[in-house]
């Protein structure tokens, strides 16, 4: 493959990767549905468990849909480039572009959904891998945030142990070294439910089991 041609495709999908991750459906959607920003609830987060708490699990469940799209179609083409560093960097970008899109003034999700599709493209088992690994972090600590961001730690070596695919794990480490970066921000945030903190109406007693 000549150069040129190939840098220029790596920066395409690059950028295609950047634009794809930044834009932002939860806080379209909510606008559309109630006429709020999503980032004024919840979290603050433009996330599908956010768009939950602000809109509801139907508009949530479709938000979730279309951030794993978007990480999913750009990662697809990358590997068809045939090297798997490009489809690494691509599924980092579409992360770094869903946290700081620029459509929403670099202000936006945390990258779950997203690097699920990243995963998903490359190989159905990697994503219900991480997913288990996931599920299995936030029930052991009780801790949403502490457990993405260990998943995105652990996720590539986890998968180099398992022997999968070169470009698994290259997609894991670019996916999963943006979730370490973006994690810390909630490291220390209180959680009242184990997947879901809702905001509690007004005068509403706090139940036995919250944190």
């Amino acid at each position: 493959m000549e150069t040129l041609p190939f840098l220029l495709s790596v920066i395409g999908l690059g950028l295609l990767g950047y634009l794809s991750g930044s834009l932002p459906f939860s806080i379209w959607i909510t606008r559309l549905v109630k006429g709020v920003d999503v980032r004024d609830f919840g979290s603050k987060h433009a996330t599908t468990t956010n768009t939950i708490r602000t809109v509801g699990f139907g508009w949530g469940a479709l938000v979730f849909v279309l951030d794993t799209a978007k990480g999913f179609l750009p990662t697809w083409l990358a590997l068809h480039v045939g090297q798997p560093w490009i489809a690494s960097l691509t599924a980092g970008l579409v992360i770094v572009g869903h946290c700081w899109p620029v459509f929403a003034r670099f202000r936006g999700g945390m990258g779950i959904a997203s690097a699920g599709g990243c995963l998903l493209a490359v190989s159905p088992l990697a994503f219900l891998l991480a997913l288990g690994l996931l599920v299995a972090l936030t029930l052991i600590l009780h801790h949403n945030a502490r457990a993405s961001l260990l998943t995105g730690l652990f996720v590539a070596p986890l998968f180099w142990l398992l022997h999968l695919d070169a470009a698994v794990i290259w997609v894991a480490a670019g996916a999963g070294l943006i979730l370490v970066v973006r994690f810390p921000i909630d490291w220390n945030r209180k959680y009242r439910e184990l997947w879901l903190d809702r905001e509690q109406p007004p005068g509403t007693l706090p139940k036995e089991n919250e944190r």
